[in-house]
């Protein structure tokens, strides 16, 4: 049995609005909502899901968090700062969408007419999809929508006894997958509801519930380091980039530069193989005047010769790679959401996470490419220096 919808409040804005619950804490993943999945905080991937829909005229970004806040604001979102009665572990995701709509009941003297419910948790939100849930409850006749992806599982409890029990079959009949009705499972991405009608129940779901199915390749959910790693593995294969709107770029050497192979010599002196297409492409990003460094643990006289050769920045035997690039920003006063970095091995990950565009070689190890914005074609040594340049340059074209 349903609920009967109220009746609309009168006056009410015919806007709809999206919250974004994003606690500081988590227990099971420390910082989960910053966390980077396809090189870009999770935080960030819900606002631009959502804004990239073109059904929403407001994201609104729930934290307790400062640095969240400011992430949420550089997206494009505002930042609503949640009370710390809301922030703890017990707090529900309603709790913080009611808190958000009082905020902006009181800015705009009105509530609007839909709100979401929108979880950082799922990296893999479609922008499509949010339009569809909004349309569910702002054009259909749905009081509240929901994401679900259709499952075929057969589940199981365990009783007190420890025996297990079926719950949605007969254990003795085990009829074929195309046999079964379809059941759907909760996202957990996108909630639409009326807000008139979610003011008056309090919680998302009341009357007529619909929901959105979704590809089981959008469902994920993040709760768990395992899911995170999981999230990241699969972000790399859906990493593409026509351009790269940055200011500046930074490269480690080997293994960027390089196909990360060394030819020692007998007097014990090293030689590298580079890629000439790799240095056609920084003389082409220097002829436009972006700032260009050379970033290397390796302290070699052959990463100092090829940056003299290149006629770029460089620093190298640096031990602290990350402590280097941040003061290399703050000399440049340079914005590290607008720089590009390129890497290939785990010492590298510092440094992604610092700036805006991570960027990965073709042949990078598995982590580099988990936490990576962009993955190259080109592997190290062949080409991928000058990829980047051409995706910096393409975007320096089209602006």
């Amino acid at each position: 049995m349903t609920d009967s919808p109220p009746s609309p409040a009168p006056g009410r804005v015919n806007r709809v609005v999206a919250v974004v619950p994003a606690r500081g804490g988590s227990k099971g993943v420390p910082g989960k909502n910053l966390a980077r999945v396809g090189g870009v905080p999770l935080v960030t991937r819900a606002v631009a899901a959502v804004l990239g829909s073109g059904a929403v005229d407001e994201v609104v970004v729930s934290t307790d968090d400062a640095a969240i806040a400011a992430e949420a604001a550089a997206a494009g979102a505002t930042a609503v700062e949640r009370p710390a009665e809301l922030s703890g572990d017990t707090a529900s995701s309603e709790s913080a969408v009611l808190h958000a709509l009082d905020v902006l009941a009181e800015r705009d003297g009105a509530d609007p007419a839909v709100v979401l419910l929108v979880q950082c948790t799922s990296p893999f939100i479609a922008p499509g999809t949010v339009a569809e849930v909004v349309g569910r409850v702002r054009d259909g006749g749905a009081d509240s929508a929901f994401t679900a992806v259709r499952v075929h599982e057969f589940l199981w409890l365990v009783r007190a006894d420890g025996t297990a029990e079926g719950v949605n079959h007969d254990k003795s009949t085990r009829p074929r997958r195309q046999d079964r009705e379809p059941e759907f499972r909760e996202t957990g991405a996108v909630y639409a509801m009326r807000v008139d009608g979610f003011r008056e129940r309090r919680h998302r779901f009341f009357g007529r519930v619909e929901l959105v199915e979704v590809p089981a390749a959008d469902a994920l959910e993040i709760d768990t380091a395992d899911e995170l790693d999981l999230a990241r593995r699969l972000a790399g294969g859906r990493v593409t980039a026509a351009e790269l709107p940055v200011d500046a770029l930074v490269t480690d050497f080997d293994g960027v530069h390089t196909d990360d192979r060394a030819l020692v010599l007998q007097d014990g002196t090293e030689a590298v193989m580079v890629s000439r297409s790799d240095g056609a492409g920084v003389a082409l990003l220097r002829a436009t005047g972006i700032p260009l460094m050379i970033l290397s643990v390796e302290l070699n006289p052959v990463v100092a010769a090829r940056a003299r050769k290149l006629g770029v920045e460089v620093a190298h035997g640096v031990a602290d790679k990350a402590a280097r690039l941040r003061q290399w920003l703050r000399d440049n006063d340079l914005d590290p959401a607008r720089v590009a970095y390129v890497g290939n091995d785990l010492r590298d990950i510092p440094c992604m996470e610092i700036v805006g565009w991570p960027v990965a070689v073709a042949d990078a190890r598995p982590e580099v490419l988990a936490v990576a914005r962009v993955v190259l074609h080109n592997s190290g040594g062949a080409g991928a220096v000058r990829e980047v340049a051409d995706l910096i340059l393409a975007a320096r074209n089209s602006s």
